[in-house]
């Protein structure tokens, strides 16, 4: 049973931005018929892979550099979670006018689909079920919500080896345990070079914890991630619901 979040309708900011309102138009809301927002066909939008990306300090910067050089055409679903905990989030419109995918804070319930960059709205966990987006009020992790890991054990459980895990740069060290979680799924782990990392405690956390397969700097990781998806493709077996096959 997929988690709804109480509390009503949330505004997360940027609900006069024209940008955004293109950009929800790609991505379809949750409850919304399968095909919106796109002439083509439904199987052409969903992902057969995953990639999922945390940032903390200095995330905003490393997020604008990326996300414009990802190829939205690729069969993936592109996630993220920045440490905005419960302040007011412009991420999206950032994102979306800095070019190469539209952004939007995720929904629970809503399907995830290739082509358009999926962010945890402000205090809200994001996990993934079964190519859905989960949002939970739970306990905060790492002494945050959102935090990285939830989403990066849900989508290890989803996609199991057609998950590639992000560290990028941040404080402490939330996502290495997410990130182990995917290695021992058999996804890929990729990390932010900590040298290059404005904030180098979550890439060095990462790093001591996880046998990672790629420590890259920020201006190489696009044309890797890219490359990574690409090399996922012919694994399409169907996402996992998450908890399948476990006690």
């Amino acid at each position: 049973m997929r988690v709804q979040v109480q509390g009503g309708d949330r505004s997360t900011g940027g609900n006069g931005c024209p940008e955004l309102a293109i950009a929800r138009s790609r991505c379809p809301a949750a409850g919304a018929p399968e095909s919106a927002g796109t002439g083509l066909g439904v199987s052409r939008l969903d992902p057969s892979s995953i990639v999922v990306i945390g940032a903390s300090a200095g995330g905003v910067g490393a997020l604008q550099a990326l996300v414009p050089q990802l190829d939205r055409s690729l069969p993936t679903a592109w996630c993220a979670v920045l440490h905005v905990d419960a302040h007011r989030s412009e991420m999206p419109g950032l994102l979306t006018r800095a070019g190469g995918m539209p952004a939007v804070h995720v929904e629970s319930g809503q399907r995830l689909r290739t082509g358009c960059f999926y962010l945890a709205p402000p205090d809200l966990h994001f996990m993934v079920e079964d190519s859905h987006a989960v949002l939970s009020r739970g306990p905060r992790e790492n002494w945050t919500r959102p935090a990285i890991d939830p989403l990066f054990r849900s989508a290890a459980a989803a996609f199991g080896p057609r998950c590639i895990g992000v560290v990028l740069t941040g404080n402490l060290g939330d996502g290495a345990a997410g990130l182990l979680a995917i290695k021992q799924a058999n996804g890929v782990a990729v990390v932010q070079d900590p040298r290059e990392a404005e904030f180098s405690a979550m890439p060095r956390s990462a790093l001591r914890h996880v046998a990672v397969d790629h420590c890259v700097r920020l201006a190489a990781m696009p044309a890797l991630l890219n490359g990574l998806v690409q090399s996922t493709a012919d694994l399409r077996r169907p996402a996992r619901v998450l908890g399948e096959g476990h006690a």
